[in-house]
């Protein structure tokens, strides 16, 4: 019976905590901050060298908008050094490129994944900052400058730019996906606040040239790997809210459920590399922040879902207690809604009420199926398009 308490409670408390709580609980700690934090000077004009690095494989229907749109960043060109990296493309996407002579290309027939790239990439890279972007997001026309600026404080050995998913042309309120990244926006702006971002999105972020260093070619989430072993050689990673690579939301249901299998299966790769961030004594903030945003999210939380729902179950029958019997309801309810928002996305249909219980039960599914394929080492690490709408 205490056992049965135990297990209720505890998973409980992590959802709770892993969803809700640990957002409130950074806003209440940076209120605190800020009353003690000064008022930092306004820092000169600061306009270093930059190389943005794009990866793109098969990219021949987005590349020439890509190109476009990377030439038409606000910040001096002769400072700027464009690499594209499109290594095992077998379509006209390098011969696209080779039509601006304003961007280096680097390509070779084998295909290696994302990884590799970017690490063949690096050595041509002649710039003290490099901005990594992926083919199919179009940046806005400040993001860099809104990148660089962080780079004043020496302490900073990286930024991490938002992602926004759009629909014809402007924020897609109405999609389940681009209300995860909302959330997800607001989650990055308080743990920058705090110390640092935990983890980097690949749709674009940037570091320090001298910081990097080589990704293993089976790294599945290489954006992630490489920012906070950054983390670990004692720098931030700043927020940049205002710089932002905007892209559509995944074509198909399908698309976004392959896509988040391939994030999960990375992020226990990602947990098991970087298992000394497990330790408080060595992190203590950024381990604080990488568990309670990152590791719950990946372990605990999902078998805590299963966990709350039989135990609450077992309470119900055998204590007479009201507030079991309202969870329980609560729980039933959402689990209700959760089938009919799949039962509406098969018919391409999407209503809020129904929908936010669906892609949150479809994430946390998505681990359990990434956990069996990092179990099995059957996630490859070369890079698979998703369609996008």
């Amino acid at each position: 019976m205490i056992l049965l308490y135990i297990l209720f409670f505890l998973s409980f408390f992590v959802l709770f905590y892993n969803y809700i709580g640990y957002g409130i609980l950074l806003y209440g700690i940076i209120k605190i901050k800020r009353v003690f934090k000064k008022q930092a000077p306004a820092a000169a004009e600061f306009e270093p060298g930059i190389t943005l690095v794009v990866a793109a494989y098969n990219e021949e229907d987005h590349i020439r908008e890509k190109i476009s749109n990377t030439l038409a960043l606000e910040y001096p060109h002769h400072k700027c050094q464009f690499i594209f990296i499109t290594d095992g493309s077998t379509d006209s996407t390098p011969d696209i490129i080779r039509q601006e002579p304003r961007i280096q290309l680097l390509h070779i027939p084998a295909r290696h994944g994302k990884t590799a790239a970017i690490n063949r990439a690096m050595p041509f890279v002649e710039n003290p900052i490099v901005i990594f972007c992926d083919a199919n997001t179009m940046l806005n026309r400040e993001a860099i400058r809104n990148i660089v600026k962080h780079y004043k404080d020496e302490n900073t050995g990286g930024v991490a730019g938002e992602k926004k998913v759009v629909a014809a042309g402007k924020a897609d309120a109405a999609s389940t996906e681009g209300i995860y990244w909302k959330y997800e926006s607001f989650l990055k702006k308080l743990d920058a606040e705090l110390y640092s971002v935990v983890g980097a999105a690949g749709e674009l972020f940037s570091i320090r040239t001298h910081l990097f260093q080589p990704v293993e070619e089976k790294v599945i989430l290489d954006d992630f790997i490489i920012s906070l072993r950054i983390n670990m050689k004692g720098y931030r990673i700043a927020y940049a809210p205002d710089a932002y690579a905007m892209e559509a939301p995944s074509f198909s249901m399908e698309e976004e459920h392959k896509r988040k299998v391939r994030i999960s299966a990375g992020g226990f790769q990602s947990i098991v590399m970087l298992r000394s961030l497990l330790n408080f004594f060595k992190y203590p903030v950024l381990s604080f922040q990488y568990i309670s945003h990152r590791v719950l999210r990946w372990t605990l939380s999902p078998l805590s879902l299963p966990v709350l729902l039989i135990t609450n179950i077992l309470l119900v029958v055998i204590t007479p207690w009201l507030i079991f019997k309202l969870i329980l309801a609560a729980q039933v309810l959402f689990y209700v809604l959760a089938m009919i928002g799949y039962i509406q996305a098969k018919q391409e249909k999407k209503s809020k009420l129904s929908y936010i219980p669906f892609y949150f039960l479809f994430m946390n599914i998505a681990v359990y199926q990434g956990f069996f394929r990092f179990m099995k080492n059957s996630q490859a690490a070369a890079w698979e398009k998703s369609k996008r709408s």
